[in-house]
């Protein structure tokens, strides 16, 4: 087993964000415009979930690897979960200009001067603080201006919880990337880099959006009472390494949207830019988590390894990862196969190699085996030709099974035939050899009664013969 890292989160105040999501005139508006933000808010954590699972990141492959399966958050999923869409640009990289007073004026419906007067350095951040946002959401509350109160508390969410960084205070970076209306990369590569910078310094505070990091474990923990209700009353530890493939919950079909984000430019993998630095995720190794087969060991290629920090980036890859998400490839079911949910047995053992590579977190409390059957997935048809196409396939498969079944039915049969019908002539043969061995002991008794024949008999073989005598 590998140490156990201590960690711990931001804990953001959700309390005065919630109460001013009661106060939002009409909440479709709002999700229109600015995505789930407040089903962000609305959610709970559970630290002790959150630390144990954080103990399964897999430094090498950057992904949580567990005895036998591997899994990690996509940009797909975090675009589900907060309702905003990844969009055909390059997320923010920090080499922005400071957006100007004006466009800030207009995002927030604000006056410029009042943006001027308002904008702050605090640890040598440009921003807000939260007392001027809360401030202007009260105004414009009492105003009844809608449209900008729904502006400024999505600033605040941004700043206090999406993109965390100083107490009561919302930097210009949040500021940014909520102008950019794009701030799924930037969610998801805050995620992957503090995990793994807290990982290799083996402790300190994970700085990134766990509300959304928790929501997306939650996804794929069983929904089954047991599991949910915890009666034994377990640790996460204990619940998370009981956990089999088989009950993971892999696939849902709501952040399926047809495409993935499969690469960028020149790399092979996505590489993800975040607030302090960039780091790449793998999507081949999360097929299965949209219903695509894992069809063996992936290639090093597509696990190619990018990580780095601003301020020592001292070979430009920040540069290198900004030029490659001009080039973002996505890829669908006509380049990724069928969606069967089949997972192969040499995966399944490359997994398992990696595992005892890396070492487990906590005590290893269930058998581990190569083979895994696939969990049953929901499947999802484009058109109606589709789905008719399919059940004939499907109808000629059953048709093909059933011929091979039968065939080899009647093969059984015969050999079963040619089985007994040896049986019965070695019984047969066996009858008649019994039946030979006791007619030769009734004529033996039968000739002993004959005087004097028994002992010349007897004689025969029991006696010597005058040939050997001397």
């Amino acid at each position: 087993m590998r140490n156990l890292r201590q960690y711990s989160f931001r804990k953001p105040d959700l309390s005065s964000l919630r109460k001013l999501g009661k106060k939002v005139v009409c909440m479709d508006d709002f999700y229109k415009q600015h995505g789930n933000l407040m089903g962000v808010v609305k959610t709970d954590i559970d630290e002790g979930l959150l630390n144990a699972f954080v103990q399964f990141y897999d430094p090498g492959y950057h992904c949580f690897t567990f005895q036998d399966y591997q899994i990690l958050p996509t940009l797909e999923e975090y675009s589900c979960w907060i309702n905003l869409p990844v969009l055909d640009k390059v997320p923010f990289s920090g080499l922005e200009e400071i957006p100007k007073h004006s466009t800030i004026a207009a995002a927030l419906h604000l006056e410029t001067d009042e943006v001027k007067a308002h904008l702050i350095t605090k640890g040598k951040l440009l921003g807000f603080s939260t007392d001027f946002l809360y401030e202007r959401t009260t105004f414009f509350d009492k105003m009844g201006v809608a449209y900008a109160f729904n502006s400024i508390l999505a600033l605040l969410i941004y700043g206090l919880v999406l993109f965390p960084s100083l107490d009561n205070f919302v930097d210009i970076k949040a500021i940014q990337i909520f102008l950019s209306r794009n701030p799924v990369p930037t969610l998801l590569g805050d995620t992957y880099l503090s995990i793994h910078r807290r990982t290799q310094a083996g402790r300190g505070t994970i700085l990134c959006c766990a509300q959304l990091l928790y929501r997306w474990i939650t996804s794929h923990l069983p929904r089954t009472p047991r599991f949910t209700t915890n009666p034994e009353n377990l640790l996460w530890s204990k619940r998370l390494m009981s956990l089999t493939p088989t009950e993971v919950v892999w696939y849902d079909r709501v952040y399926d949207k047809g495409t993935i984000i499969d690469s960028c430019g020149k790399f092979a993998n996505v590489p993800l830019l975040g607030i302090e630095g960039g780091i790449s995720y793998n999507p081949t190794l999360a097929r299965r988590q949209f219903g695509y087969p894992m069809e063996g060991k992936p290639l090093s290629i597509y696990l190619e390894n990018v990580y780095y920090l601003n301020v020592d980036d001292s070979k430009g890859m920040k540069e290198q990862v900004v030029r490659a998400w001009h080039t973002i490839r996505r890829r669908d079911k006509s380049q990724l196969g069928r969606k069967t949910g089949a997972v192969h047995e040499s995966y399944t053992q490359w997994v398992i190699d990696r595992a005892v590579q890396i070492g487990m977190p906590y005590k290893i409390s269930r058998f581990v085996s190569a083979i895994t059957p696939a969990p049953p997935l929901p499947m999802t048809f484009d058109t109606e030709k589709e789905y008719q196409e399919r059940l004939v396939e499907a109808e000629r498969e059953i048709q093909k099974w059933k011929g091979e079944y039968q065939k080899k039915d009647q093969e059984y049969e015969a050999v079963m035939a040619l089985l007994e019908q040896e049986a019965y002539d070695s019984h047969k043969k066996d009858v008649i050899i019994a039946q030979l061995k006791k007619s030769i002991r009734e004529k033996d008794a039968a000739l002993d009664q004959i005087p004097g024949r028994k002992k010349k008999r007897m004689d025969l073989f029991d006696g010597p013969h005058s040939d050997f005598e001397e």
